[in-house]
């Protein structure tokens, strides 16, 4: 709890930026010599483990994961659904981000989900096909296994082939998911059929059985993107995109292709920051906020991150970041997002000049978002292989079970992406951020994003890790990050209490037990309004301490995920 670990004086010297200096490659040879996964699901644990033990890599076994979890998973990820994936090659040290988000279908309009007075209609885009974007998960396992595997997908795929198949029981996660949709997925055929019991909530134990979903990665592992983007199924599925009320055509599937774009990079501490790049906004926002939090450390002689000062500052710089982000951030293939400014340092110093050591900033009065304008649930995994290779991705199909409509014969469950657009100037959406032109709907765009998957690493420390939460991501990566440049475990990292803010709403969320009675009555002192809410996030995360080649990994225990390290010369 942060108030157990407060007043451990953390020194002035952890609260400076570290510039200028170069990530250093791996020694030549050198490797962590066992694998790690941490997933969110024990399934997903397995099937990534049994691929690295066949031979595979991490980018296999990422194929594996990905997979697995969209059977076992499907409140939060899916094939029917998008995301991002953060790669290091071991041989190269070369970082590269896959965007696989998804796409706006190309018959979808600035206004699609306004009334006839302009006003939003919010259950268009949550509820039903209407909500789908197009998805981007089936052609990431393609590019994976083409570009950067050892194994075929026949291979990789197998482990989630078998999982569809046989099925998987019921949890108290997924069933108390399942309650808070129950109403959505009652009212389709398809997914009522596979995700209830005779429309009633299944039992815990029950078993979840998705032969459709097994063909279609049966499908995938034939005949790879085509298999899914063009063809058969791709008519089928838009056929029943349609008949559902979507939006769809042939043209926008066999159009969809996963970008590989540079990460954001920042420093800190010390430590190279190595995250998302937009469409995504976790990597500027997460860099601006600990430039910002870095110059008022200096600014202080040095800072406890887990003082008064320290996590009132944390908050001013999140309040900032959380604005610029509903002004600036969007899809670079549509809009001019200013990176290398929001990034900078010298921009930070600046917000750092109106940020009172004393007095909460009212985010009513910073400057507003003048032009036009996230889930409880996603997914995250972290692996590395032994040649030292490793991914953190970070998953979704936004809402829990996502737009609720599985299309007959596939096993697709949709996304209800298109939320993640800026419906009007200044309207939430369903996770309360607001949003700017930048991110207003445009056919073939793709929605603004806080999936924030992350390295931080320096010359003693790979750390891998990210976590699933809506709008909560990039504070909940922040929360690691500030832990792993600390020095502690990684276990440490994902269970460290939870503290967010996102400029509107104007409050800040805590955990139970995150602040101490006389934290909470001096930050409501300064001005700030506290809400707590139950637990939130689900981090999935990794560590390779290099003095002693180390190698560590944890599963969040808000949730039901598992990590393991592993000998790759031991039967699994």
């Amino acid at each position: 709890m942060m108030s157990r670990m407060t007043g451990m004086g953390w020194i002035a010297l952890f609260a400076f930026v570290a510039l200028g200096a170069p990530w250093h490659l791996a020694a030549a040879g050198e490797a962590p010599r066992q694998a790690a996964v941490a997933t969110a699901h024990p399934a997903a644990t397995a099937a990534g483990r049994e691929v690295l033990q066949a031979g595979g890599n991490a980018f296999d076994a990422a194929v594996a994961v990905t997979a697995a979890l969209a059977v076992a998973e499907p409140y939060s990820s899916g094939l029917g659904g998008g995301g991002f994936y953060l790669l290091h090659q071991a041989d190269s040290g070369r970082d590269v981000m896959l965007d696989a988000r998804e796409r706006a279908p190309g018959q979808a309009s600035r206004d699609m989900y306004l009334d006839d007075e302009g006003e939003p209609q919010p259950q268009l885009s949550v509820d039903g096909a209407l909500a789908a974007g197009i998805p981007g998960i089936p052609a990431a396992l393609d590019h994976l296994a083409d570009r950067y595997g050892r194994l075929a997908l026949g291979e990789t795929l197998q482990p989630a082939i078998t999982l569809a198949r046989e099925g998987f029981e019921v949890t108290p996660m997924y069933r108390r998911l399942v309650g808070f949709r129950q109403e959505v997925l009652a009212d389709d055929p398809g997914s009522r059929e596979i995700f209830l019991h005779a429309g009633a909530l299944p039992d815990l134990g029950q078993l979840i059985r998705q032969p459709d979903l097994a063909a279609t990665l049966e499908r995938l592992a034939l005949e790879g993107r085509d298999g899914f983007y063009q063809g058969e199924l791709a008519g089928r599925l838009v056929d029943g995109v349609r008949k559902a009320g979507g939006i769809w055509c042939r043209s926008d599937l066999a159009g969809y292709r996963v970008v590989e774009r540079d990460p954001v990079v920042s420093r800190f501490r010390g430590f190279e920051v190595v995250s998302a790049a937009p469409p995504s906004s976790g990597g500027v926002a997460l860099a601006e906020i600990l430039n910002t939090y870095a110059t008022l450390a200096r600014r202080a002689g040095g800072l406890d991150d887990l003082s008064v000062l320290g996590l009132h500052y944390r908050i001013e710089a999140m309040r900032r970041a959380y604005r610029d982000r509903a002004e600036y951030l969007g899809d670079p293939d549509y809009v001019d997002v200013p990176v290398e400014r929001l990034t900078s340092p010298d921009y930070a110093a600046g917000l750092a000049v109106g940020i009172s050591p004393s007095d909460a900033t009212p985010s009513a009065s910073l400057a507003p978002v003048i032009t036009a304008p996230e889930g409880p649930h996603t997914t995250h995994f972290s692996i590395m292989d032994a040649d030292g290779n490793y991914v953190a991705a970070t998953l979704s199909i936004n809402y829990p079970f996502g737009a609720g409509v599985t299309v007959p014969g596939t096993g697709v469950l949709l996304n209800d992406e298109m939320d993640d657009f800026s419906q009007k100037p200044g309207v939430p959406n369903v996770y309360g951020l607001i949003g700017a032109e930048a991110n207003a709907i445009a056919p073939g765009k793709r929605p603004l994003s806080s999936m924030s998957p992350t390295f931080v690493r320096n010359d003693e420390l790979v750390g891998v890790l990210g976590t699933p939460g809506g709008s909560r991501i990039i504070t909940m990566v922040l929360g690691g990050v500030l832990t792993a440049t600390r020095g502690e475990s990684v276990a440490d990292w994902v269970a460290e209490p939870r503290i967010h803010h996102q400029y509107l709403p104007d409050r800040v969320e805590v955990e139970p037990g995150t602040l101490s009675e006389d934290q909470r009555v001096e930050l409501e002192l300064m001005g700030h309004r506290i809400e707590t809410n139950d637990g939130f996030g689900n981090m999935q995360a990794l560590a390779w301490w290099r003095d002693g080649n180390r190698l560590e990994a944890a599963a969040d225990p808000r949730g039901e995920g598992e990590a393991v390290v592993f000998d790759l010369r031991q039967a699994p």
